[in-house]
């Protein structure tokens, strides 16, 4: 399993405002690709001084399944126009990992 993480940032005025919009548009936009491995989405939020960081993790079966989303320049972010009217600032590439051990509890 591969995760694909990317970071943006905002004003705590806007927080909100982009988190539905990740939630209401962006999302759902990935998903309605159908992307083959495609496994799911998180979102984090956390307040760090006059910002508001988001993270997202996606997990995908493997790293080609992502180049079948993003092409072959696959660290590239995806960062639609809706979501940069509410973002400060954000990664202009995402970090992939390769997932070696997971453990869940409940």
């Amino acid at each position: 399993m591969i995760k694909r993480i990317w970071h943006g940032w905002t004003t705590p005025e806007n927080a909100d405002a982009y988190f539905r919009v990740l939630t209401s548009e962006v999302i759902p936009g990935i998903e309605a690709k159908a992307i083959p491995g495609y496994l799911g989405i998180e979102v984090l939020r956390r307040e760090v001084e006059d910002e508001v960081e988001f993270v997202t993790i996606m997990s995908f079966q493997s790293l080609d399944n992502i180049i079948a989303l993003q092409g072959p320049d696959y660290e590239r972010c995806y960062v639609p126009d809706v979501a940069k009217k509410v973002l400060k600032r954000w990664d202009l590439t995402s970090q992939h990992y390769e997932v070696k051990h997971a453990r869940s509890y409940g």
